[in-house]
């Protein structure tokens, strides 16, 4: 199938999900399904020679990237946020997609994956987004209303890496592949409170997993 089919198909099944998971949920994704088209034709380009991604197949693309990207749409909130290690700009360019009256930005330490966001940001005509090239240890305090992070570091070390992004009562929202052991559970309840959402990403049949982070006052 082409990647249009594959993204309408994807499109479709996540709509449905969302609708019979969440009823509540109303955003219109099909609205701006030719931005995620535009998004998705764009890393396949430069793809070809910057190696942004090591899935590179139409359907892979939609499903492990966008679909698993959108899952976590009815848990973020707030008017500025920003996502941390964001690669290719995952999760946080088909949330900016789909959020325009929020601010986004993304962070990356890589120049090559950065110059990419960028062109991404003025191809989409996405003015909510912001691009930093830098360390997430080099950035200042920020007070952010939320974290985003996707594969950033180990669980248990997340809290002393990013907690100065957060303003006072802001939260952390980590994408996991999995369960966290109760050991590593165990040792993020000294610095946080939490809360573990299982997420289910249409036409993916492996495990993800989205926890809410909100750090202790005493940890800030």
């Amino acid at each position: 199938m082409s990647l249009e089919t594959e993204l309408a198909d994807g499109l479709q099944a996540f709509a449905a999900q969302q609708q019979q998971m969440q009823p509540s949920f109303s955003l219109d994704v099909f609205a701006v399904e030719d931005a995620f088209l535009n998004y998705l034709r764009l890393l396949q380009h430069w793809n070809k020679a910057f190696n942004l991604t090591a899935i590179r197949d139409d359907r892979g693309q939609v499903i492990r990237h966008l679909l698993d990207s959108l899952v976590i749409l009815p848990f973020v909130s707030g008017n500025q946020v920003v996502d941390v290690g964001t690669g290719a700009g995952l999760p946080g360019i088909p949330l900016a997609i789909c959020l325009p009256n929020q601010r986004f930005v993304l962070v990356d330490s890589n120049s090559k994956k950065t110059r990419f966001l960028t062109q991404a940001k003025v191809a989409l005509g996405l003015q909510n987004l912001t691009v930093i090239h830098d360390r997430v240890e080099a950035i200042p305090a920020s007070g952010f209303d939320q974290v985003l992070c996707r594969a950033f570091k180990p669980l248990e070390s997340l809290v002393p890496a990013i907690k100065h992004l957060l303003k006072e009562d802001g939260v952390i929202l980590a994408m996991l592949g999995k369960s966290p052991e109760t050991e590593i559970l165990n040792q993020l309840d000294l610095q946080a409170t939490t809360r573990l959402w299982p997420l289910s990403v249409p036409g993916l049949q492996e495990d993800r997993f989205l926890i809410e982070i909100r750090p202790r006052p005493e940890c800030l």
